[in-house]
């Protein structure tokens, strides 16, 4: 199944949480914390503006995105991966 976006919305793969400490202990899926990083996989094609022009997107597929915690909307697709959608302005910043 293939998602498509609208709008200003993107579709985003969440970077899987960390299996152990920095000291070597490894953590219960409990006690991880969701990453806050993720790969961007569709785009929208823009948000609408007020004279009903689209303004493109900043960020573009392929790109690892630093977002809010609680950003997006979570669902699993087949392979029973992480995918959010949300919106450009909950991402923070494009890493390199």
């Amino acid at each position: 199944m293939k998602v498509k976006p609208l709008g200003d919305r993107i579709v985003v793969r969440r970077l899987e949480a960390m299996e152990k400490t920095a000291g070597g202990i490894l953590l219960p899926d409990s006690a991880k914390d969701k990453p806050q990083q993720g790969k961007i996989l569709a785009v929208g094609e823009g948000k609408l503006s007020k004279d009903g022009k689209r303004l493109p997107l900043q960020v573009k597929v392929g790109d690892t995105v630093l977002f809010t915690t609680w950003a997006g909307d979570e669902y699993k697709d087949k392979e029973q991966s992480n995918i959010l959608i949300m919106r450009e302005e909950d991402v923070l910043a494009v890493m390199d």
